[in-house]
């Protein structure tokens, strides 16, 4: 470890005693050696007293510069772990740091376009645009014409981030180790997904594929309208992409100005939202109010406009289906539903019992719809399932804490902009219909086609192995009890198949081709002479 590591470890010490975040530590239950640790120079600090320890926290990562920063930011949507004082005050992180220069930018962007600043843009704006801890914007115009931003990643934060990340996860195995509740945390698995998700945005060809993706599935959408990318002018650490007019969704008196409906623009977001989650599995996973604006004109068919396409989620199949039935349940008080999907799903281990988990549900649920659907939220609601699906033992996947932190946001913003919005009634045709289509034939068809597009090389292999037994059954050496070995492993092959395909026929088109062909060939096994 060089010395530029050690020098900023002794800066992350000091911000740490300027906060006194040894408080925070304090209640932990740490072994006695941890705490000879908080018994140091710090405690000759005195104690920001006007201060919550959110707030310390919350400070101490903006001190600490870009990294800490995003690393707050994504600490926030893990509600499901955190405390609710701390990722809320997580949550008012600002991701503005100070810009660098100008000749810095140019620089940078003229080495990876391989030409000159004047070479690509007719004009260029030194003064940014808007300046984050991982890139800042500046304005352009193409040659063609063609108004543009170009982001551009800042010059030497891959080392900074690499040095901050070793601390972290430095930190994170440490709290592992010594803390049972520190355990609980699962620090190690939020470092890891920190680190993959920074790393990412490191990476603007992917924002740039994001975007693009994005678009294609919004073309011509009157609801959500996505910048063009310029291909020609993207490469690994800059992106050039359309430049966009709009109203920020957050200046409520501009948009009354021009006379928004204000009911329509927020349960549009919340079709935006539904259609990302459920139609195209492909959703933006960081649409705060800083990232969204309102197209001008047509104030009676408001139109959003997206922009930072850095992190996003996706859900499996399986998960889209089994969040729509939840969703569908919960609605309907049917808790033990609400259970037995999540054992199904994987998402609690198989051995969990039905009538605990559904009296845990229940007791989360049943305060919560005791009030009006339109006062309920809809994330906390999400976010209230994950802490009591937790205390099984429930594995959170990366891909669901997107979800939540991405509905909170657009519940957030769809209340601000309309108070009386009822994201259960907007959302529930879509949610059902959806539903209908997934249980229709067509789509049927459809999954069971491309299963069908999958067979040919799969019964190639299975015709080889096949063949492999076959030899092997006929050599002079092999014995009776060889071929009750193949028998038994047929039987084995048909529980297999026949165990995936379950009871229920709906799911049969869903099966994978493998526990069609194993189910075949153990009957094969079985009943050949």
């Amino acid at each position: 470890m060089n010395l530029t590591a050690f020098l900023r470890l002794f800066r992350i010490l000091l911000v740490f005693t300027r906060y006194r975040l040894d408080q925070i530590l304090a209640p932990l239950p740490l072994p006695w050696y941890m705490r000879l640790l908080l018994i140091g120079p710090w405690k000759l600090y005195p104690a920001p007293r006007d201060l919550s320890r959110g707030a310390r926290l919350r400070l101490a990562f903006e001190n600490l510069g870009p990294v800490f920063i995003k690393f707050g930011q994504i600490l926030s949507t893990r509600r499901d772990l955190l405390p609710d004082d701390i990722a809320t005050e997580l949550a008012f992180l600002q991701d503005k740091v100070p810009p660098f220069a100008p000749a810095e930018a140019r620089q940078r962007i003229e080495e990876q376009l391989g030409v000159s600043i004047a070479e690509a843009f007719a004009e260029f704006s030194d003064e940014p645009l808007a300046s984050a801890s991982v890139a800042q914007v500046h304005s352009a115009r193409l040659h063609d014409g063609s108004e543009v931003v170009v982001k551009v990643v800042r010059p030497g934060i891959e080392d900074v981030i690499h040095q901050d990340i070793q601390w972290l996860y430095l930190a994170a195995r440490t709290l592992e180790k010594v803390s049972r509740e520190g355990r609980r945390l699962r620090p190690v698995e939020v470092v890891r997904d920190y680190e993959q998700t920074i790393f990412d945005e490191l990476d603007l060809y992917r924002e740039a594929a994001n975007a693009s993706l994005l678009k294609r599935n919004f073309q011509d959408s009157p609801v959500l309208y996505v910048p063009k990318i310029y291909w020609d002018w993207c490469r690994h650490k800059v992106l050039v992409m359309e430049r966009i007019s709009g109203i920020p969704v957050t200046d409520i008196q501009a948009l009354r100005a021009q006379g928004t409906d204000m009911k329509k623009l927020a349960e549009r977001g919340v079709e935006v939202f539904f259609a990302q989650v459920f139609r195209d599995s492909f959703f933006h996973a960081d649409m705060h109010p800083g990232n969204i604006f309102v197209a001008h004109g047509s104030p009676d068919e408001p139109q959003y406009i997206a922009i930072d396409f850095g992190i996003v989620g996706s859900l499996t199949p399986e998960d889209q289906t089994y969040l729509a039935r939840n969703l569908m349940a919960f609605f309907k008080r049917d808790y033990r539903r609400v259970a037995q999907l999540h054992i199904d799903s994987g998402w609690v281990p198989p051995e969990t019992r039905v009538n605990e988990f559904e009296a845990a549900i229940r007791s989360v649920c049943e305060p919560i719809f005791e009030r009006p659907l339109k006062d309920i939220s809809f994330g906390q609601l999400l976010l209230r399932l994950f802490q009591t699906a937790r205390r099984f033992n429930m594995e959170v996947q990366p891909q669901l804490v997107l979800l939540q932190k991405t509905l909170l946001n657009i519940e957030g913003l769809g209340r601000q902009l309309y108070p009386e919005l009822d994201l259960w009634r907007t959302g529930k045709p879509y949610l059902e219909r959806w539903m209908r289509e997934r249980a229709g034939p067509r789509h049927q068809w459809q999954n069971l086609r491309q299963h069908m597009e999958r067979i040919p090389p799969l019964l190639q292999t299975t015709h080889r192995a096949l063949d492999n037994i076959a030899q092997w059954e006929h050599h002079p050496r092999t014995h009776r009890k060889d071929a009750l070995a193949l028998r038994l492993l047929g039987a084995a092959l048909i529980a297999l198949g026949a165990g995936t395909l379950g009871a229920d026929p709906n799911t049969w088109a869903q099966t994978q081709p493998v526990h069609w062909l194993s189910l075949a060939a153990g009957v094969w096994l079985v009943l050949r002479r």
